[in-house]
């Protein structure tokens, strides 16, 4: 027997819980959307301190009130360029849970844009095939404004591996 148009609605679980809010930013063309529950804070652009053997993706590490953060660059951990630094350039401290860890990273992106909650019937799962970004990473795509919105997946974006890699 086939299921109505209604039953199978209900049957549809959200990507997204329509009730978080979500930080916007840009790496490249793209516009990202990260858990608000996951971001600490937003820096300007400071000094890093270069750490000798790290993978290409980690510029560096930088002082957050005492505690050493390292950097990471998303355009390039997202297999890009990296950009010039401008004006736009911000440091967004996150907490990421990897394993049992619970680790606090800064990620390096171009621009922040806002806060926006994103309507969780508008965001479906991410395509299987024909996606720029692995797929594990990504919980949805939306759009806000008129844009497509990735919304990434952070503590699968991490992993333990990526951060303890040596670069070699």
């Amino acid at each position: 027997m086939p299921l109505s148009a209604a039953s199978s609605k209900s049957l549809k679980r959200p990507i997204l819980d329509e009730s978080v809010q979500y930080l916007t930013c840009g790496v490249g063309d793209e516009t990202f959307a990260i858990q608000v529950a996951q971001v600490r804070e937003v820096l300007d652009l400071c000094p890093f301190n270069r750490i000798p053997n790290l993978p290409p993706f980690v510029r560096g590490m930088i002082d957050v009130r005492g505690e050493a953060v390292p950097v990471i660059d998303l355009r390039i951990k997202f297999g890009m360029a990296p950009a010039e630094i401008t004006d736009s350039t911000r440091i967004m401290v996150l907490e990421v849970v990897v394993g049992a860890k619970s680790l606090v990273i800064g990620a390096l992106t171009d621009r922040v844009f806002e806060v926006t909650a994103l309507d969780s019937n508008a965001v479906a799962p991410p395509p299987d095939i024909g996606s720029r970004w692995r797929s594990e990473i990504i919980r949805g795509i939306g759009r806000c404004r008129g844009r497509f919105v990735i919304v990434l997946n952070l503590n699968k974006m991490f992993a333990m591996e990526d951060l303890m890699s040596t670069g070699e």
